[in-house]
């Protein structure tokens, strides 16, 4: 495909997402809280996915890479009351304060930039990095404030549950980006090739994501398994 038109096109499935967050926790249908983390989740295999309509040239990696920046900017614009968007604010800040979306939802942006440019589609390493930030980091909170369970003694704020959701959630989530490359020979297989070192890199990030750290998970997550990436790749 043309890597314009890929773009535009990824761009409209992307802000298509969002608007449909915004929508449902504009009228209430969704809280607040949990609408924040189905963006989290959601938007960063829909954004890796679309990378596959990409064809291997060199600009792709810098086009693809102006989806998040532009929609990160907008982020800029609604948390510092430059731009006004009630639904945005409702869908992606706990408390309905715009600044928030200057903390995890920022970071969350920047970090899909920068991986992006670095790794882009043909690398083992960004994808990995991407998916525990979206699915394990995304799923903790849904999970850890559902289900009952002990705290962790060096978090008090964070759960046994929520950990091993960190674990569960980015390494299915990997493992189905995966699949999905190797189905189109984006990826050589077998798919089972990547268990270990998918499942070596859940566990770094589980335990990164269990420490004491506010608002920095989506980046920290993202270092820890990219580093991991490295030594297991």
């Amino acid at each position: 495909m043309n890597p314009y038109l890929a773009t535009l096109l990824t761009f409209g499935i992307a802000v298509f997402f969002l608007r449909l967050m915004d929508f449902l926790a504009h009228r209430g249908w969704v809280e607040s809280r949990l609408s924040r983390k189905l963006i989290h989740i959601g938007t960063g295999p829909i954004f890796v996915l679309c990378w596959l309509m990409y064809p291997d040239v060199p600009i792709s990696r810098w086009l693809a890479a102006l989806v998040p920046l532009v929609i990160t900017a907008q982020f800029v614009l609604v948390g510092t009351g430059v731009m006004k968007d009630e639904a945005a604010v409702k869908a992606m800040s706990r408390t309905g304060d715009p600044r928030e979306i200057l903390r995890g939802p920022l970071f969350y942006g920047i970090v899909f930039v920068v991986v992006t440019l670095v790794y882009w589609k043909d690398s083992l390493i960004g994808i990995p990095a991407l998916m525990m930030m979206c699915g394990g980091d995304g799923i903790a909170d849904i999970v850890g404030r559902r289900v009952r369970s002990p705290k962790l003694p060096w978090s008090p704020e964070k759960s046994v549950a929520g950990s091993l959701s960190v674990f569960l959630g980015g390494w299915l989530l990997t493992m189905f980006i995966f699949a999905v490359y190797v189905w189109v020979g984006a990826f050589s297989g077998p798919v089972t090739r990547f268990l270990l070192p998918v499942t070596w890199i859940g566990l770094g990030a589980m335990l990164v994501e269990s420490l004491p750290f506010k608002d920095v998970d989506n980046i920290t997550l993202a270092v820890a398994s990219i580093l991991i990436g490295h030594i297991v790749f």
